[in-house]
């Protein structure tokens, strides 16, 4: 299988390190069947000049996963829960990517209690600390008689029993989970304030000390949360229906500066694909939508990372997912198809430095031969511009 054909998927983790954004992870889909991407591998794309890369990771590998989730922090990455050939699980596992070979480490002898097995969640990661939310879990049912009816919506149809026992149930949560990695301690604080309903398939993304959550409900507007991650009180942001971004799911949100976040894509409540952008600002409390170059990629269970001038880049992810909806069931589309394209927005204007490094890199022809006159570092980054631009690369655009 060639490199353009195994970087397609969706539902998998991508973050950036400096200018290169690494991919692990996700599912694509063959003859229409779901293929989870191998667990042994992670690629690098190199933003500067626009090339890909592979490479192994050995150790403890992970097993086939999907709706897992995946944070970076201090140079490793963490991959938790998700379902695997034998269904949910909670079991984590770590690589440190600054140490070549690159190895996976399944984390065990941690303390606490550990979250109960789950998919579709996500994470807040700060002060180094990874915090989870929400999801599809699965519970015991002593667990979810331990658990408030307000945090775990238990789907009546997902019971398993022996004989006449029911001993296993699965459903929506909005829990809060804390994993220390310096102790490698879970906890689960007590929240106050006004509690998101439980949920999957939101999108999630850090200000500050303040973990924002967004949609993954069927309403008709996008609702909006934060959570201090340092108090444990819960906000909720009401503003009006007429300047707030239509409900979905399997979107992302990422930062672009100190108090702004910026939405793109997910699956409206219609069922269909979206390709609106928004722009919420954190001290005016006002989302503002966002004319952009790219309203031909409508996008869903993509990445999107915060990159170099605060530009958001966004990678894979379906183009043409659909739900189809009868009066028996709700079915997924079989004719999906995965992306492997990488594509930006731009979110603010330009440094001058910038400006000229990308004029330059459209003009190979007309300065090649004087990138020999200039200092070698500058030299070096104005030829990664150079390749960026000049490469036929089906799979990356730039606005």
């Amino acid at each position: 299988m060639d490199a353009e054909r195994r970087l397609e998927r969706s539902n998998h983790t991508a973050f950036l390190d400096d200018h290169i954004m690494y991919v692990w992870g996700g599912y694509q889909v063959v003859d229409g069947n779901d293929v989870v991407c191998p667990s042994d591998e992670i690629w690098l794309f190199d933003l500067d000049c626009g090339t890909w890369e592979r490479r192994e990771i050995t150790g403890d590998i992970p097993p086939e996963l999907s709706g897992f989730c995946g944070s970076y922090v201090n140079g490793t990455l963490y991959i938790f829960a998700g379902c695997d050939p034998y269904g949910y699980t909670n079991h984590m596992f770590s690589v440190d990517l600054t140490e070549q070979p690159y190895t996976w480490r399944e984390v065990t002898n941690t303390g606490g209690n550990k979250p109960s097995p789950r998919s579709k969640h996500t994470c807040w990661v700060h002060r180094d600390r990874l915090i989870y939310f929400g999801g599809y879990a699965c519970k015991t049912l002593q667990e979810v008689r331990n658990t408030s009816s307000s945090n775990f919506i238990v789907e009546e149809t997902s019971w398993t029993a022996i004989g006449n026992t029911l001993f296993r149930c699965w459903g929506w949560n909005n829990e809060v989970s804390v994993f220390d990695i310096h102790t490698a301690t879970w906890s689960m604080p007590e929240t106050q304030g006004p509690t998101p309903a439980p949920r999957g398939f939101h999108a999630t993304a850090v200000l500050g000390n303040k973990g924002f959550i967004s949609g993954g409900l069927e309403t008709k507007e996008l609702d909006l949360f934060c959570l201090d991650l340092e108090t444990w009180t819960w906000t909720q942001f009401d503003l009006p229906a007429s300047c707030v971004p239509p409900g979905r799911s399997m979107h992302t949100m990422t930062p672009t500066s100190d108090h702004t976040l910026f939405l793109f894509g997910g699956l409206g409540t219609s069922g269909n694909p979206l390709c609106d952008a928004w722009c919420f600002d954190s001290l005016k409390g006002e989302w503002t939508e966002r004319t952009h170059p790219h309203s031909d990629k409508p996008r869903l269970w993509h990445t999107a990372c915060q990159g170099r001038d605060d530009d958001v880049v966004v990678f894979g992810g379906s183009r043409n997912y659909c739900v189809l909806m009868d009066s028996v069931a709700v079915l997924r589309s079989p004719w999906q198809q995965q992306c492997n394209d990488v594509f930006m927005f731009q979110t603010q204007p330009y440094s001058l430095s910038r400006l000229c490094e990308d004029f330059i890199g459209r003009r190979a022809e007309l300065f090649r031969e004087l990138l020999d006159w200039l200092p070698s570092k500058l030299q070096r980054r104005l030829d990664k511009r150079l390749t960026f631009f000049s490469a036929d690369k089906p799979m990356l655009k730039q606005a």
